[in-house]
């Protein structure tokens, strides 16, 4: 199977319990993730940082931007996926899912999220863990589906081989 189906349309709103939602993140939100990112930095640093080198202890809110424009066009091509974590008014940003292709052997698709250091442990986190799996089964074309962090660390994933 290629990344994904040439008909294949992805999820544009994802409601979650209690007043939330995800959708694609855009550039115009930038306003919104560079104060949930950089708030949070340390703690994803410790998640990301070796994998990704991201957040970068000095971006700045044009590096962000740049780096959500990115995000758009890739979603626009089906190249890969970031959807955000909205409050239902759409006011507050609160983590972000990434579906990607696998970078690694073994997987079909590579998902991994996270919620912003005051969401950590809440109701708001346990409902995502628990949404992000159904709905990448539902929703998505996948077979083997990788969730990064979830069903295996950062130190093992970063240990596999690359995909051919």
């Amino acid at each position: 199977m290629t990344w994904l189906p040439a008909d294949f349309v992805h999820p544009v709103r994802v409601a979650l319990p209690g007043g939330h939602h995800l959708r694609p993140i855009a550039g115009a939100d930038t306003d919104l993730d560079y104060p949930a990112v950089m708030g949070s930095r340390k703690r994803l640093w410790s998640i990301f940082g070796e994998a990704w080198g991201w957040p970068p202890a000095t971006m700045t809110y044009e590096q962000d931007r740049e780096d959500l424009v990115r995000h758009e066009v890739e979603i626009a091509a089906h190249k890969s996926f970031n959807y955000a974590l909205f409050d239902d008014a759409g006011t507050a940003l609160l983590g972000c899912v990434y579906i990607d292709p696998p970078e690694k052997a073994g997987a079909d698709a590579e998902i991994s999220w996270w919620v912003v250091d005051d969401k950590v442990g809440t109701d708001l986190e346990q409902a995502l863990d628990a949404l992000v799996p159904q709905w990448i089964a539902e929703a998505w074309p996948f077979e083997r589906p990788r969730y990064i962090g979830r069903d295996l660390s950062w130190q093992d994933w970063l240990a596999l081989p690359d995909s051919a």
